[in-house]
């Protein structure tokens, strides 16, 4: 009886599928028997296989690094555009009609010659594209960006130098702000902002109003007469999402006549989740809020003075502002001379 079980057992494990672990068992075996009889040649053999198996490892990154390599010398013509200043959808159409076109032809007649707002020129631009979507005149020194439906992730200007602030410049025509920013009364719709970020601004006047925030944090700011009066009331909290956003929009040491942010489709609000304007110096014209509805605006070390004294209110945040939660910290008020 007992012949009979360990039989059926003895072929399983000697048969086709059970080699396999009768191989195994006598490898095991011998690993022991090495360890054994020669620890040396057992510490050897083992690192002739570490050897081996390090070398397989360092094969795969040789040949990850030359793909790599490969993938980078393949988009370079993409990025050389993209550092240009061309959006993606532009810069593919470009690769793509350049294997018959031609590429030095396209580069000097789009790249060169086109207005860009990533190189900092005027122009009007509809986000998200790059290239003015108004005639260029060069008379025209307006830096105009015009929000709409197509929600923008972010929108950043730094250094910048509006108005009068720099030689043989001026407002347009009729025009009294040097930075205007908002929706329209008019066209009945708002500008709505994830986060406004007003940092190191240095206006002759500056006035927020028809505006609504959750939260308001006005800082350190100086001015050559002070008013800061918003009311409380219960403005939401937003965020600006929309999916497949425009792609970010920035610009940095330039020089215009005029910044306009706006909306101009009626009962349409624009929306950008983050607007970053820093180190902003304008002459000549004032700086205008207006309309906005925003998560958070925060107003941080901005300079404001036309030299008319303390009793003429220069820095007015007026009582048609509306937050929800305020940080009011180290505002002051002081002589201070137009830029």
């Amino acid at each position: 009886m007992v012949t009979k079980l360990i039989r059926p057992l003895r072929y399983l494990f000697w048969s086709l599928p059970g080699r396999g672990l009768a191989g195994i068992w006598h490898w095991i075996c011998a690993q022991g028997r090495l360890l054994r009889a020669s620890p040396l040649a057992f510490y050897r053999m083992v690192c002739r296989r570490r050897d081996w198996v390090f070398a397989k490892i360092e094969y795969a990154h040789q040949e990850s690094a030359k793909w790599r390599a490969v993938w980078t010398a393949a988009k370079a013509p993409y990025n050389l555009l993209r550092y240009f200043g061309v959006s993606p959808q532009v810069a593919v159409g470009l690769l793509v009609a350049g294997s018959t076109a031609g590429t030095g032809v396209i580069v000097n007649e789009t790249v060169f010659a086109n207005k860009s707002f990533s190189r900092g020129d005027p122009g009007a631009y509809i986000a998200p594209m790059d290239i003015p979507a108004i005639a260029y005149a060069e008379g025209d020194n307006t830096l105009l960006i015009q929000l709409s439906s197509v929600p923008v992730a972010e929108i950043s200007l730094d250094s910048i130098s509006v108005g009068t602030s720099y030689p043989n410049s001026a407002l347009p025509s009729g025009e009294t702000n040097a930075i205007e920013i908002g929706g329209s009364a008019a066209k009945n719709n708002y500008l709505e902002v994830g986060h406004l970020i007003i940092d190191r601004w240095r206006c002759t006047t500056f006035r927020m109003e028809d505006t609504e925030t959750h939260t308001l944090i006005v800082r350190g700011t100086r001015a050559d007469g002070l008013s800061v009066s918003p009311t409380v009331g219960t403005p939401i909290m937003r965020g600006i999402g929309g999916g497949n956003r425009a792609e970010n929009m920035a610009v940095a040491n330039s020089t215009y006549d005029q910044i306009r942010i706006e909306t101009p489709t009626l009962n349409v609000n624009g929306q950008v989740d983050v607007l970053r304007i820093e180190s902003l110096l304008t002459k000549g014209g004032g700086c205008l809020i207006s309309r906005v509805k925003a998560d958070t605006i925060t107003v941080d070390r901005i300079v404001v003075g036309a030299g008319n004294g303390l009793a003429v209110k220069d820095m007015v945040i007026a009582t048609t502002t509306v937050f929800k939660v305020a940080d009011l910290d180290s505002n002051t008020e002081e002589l201070i001379s137009p830029p």
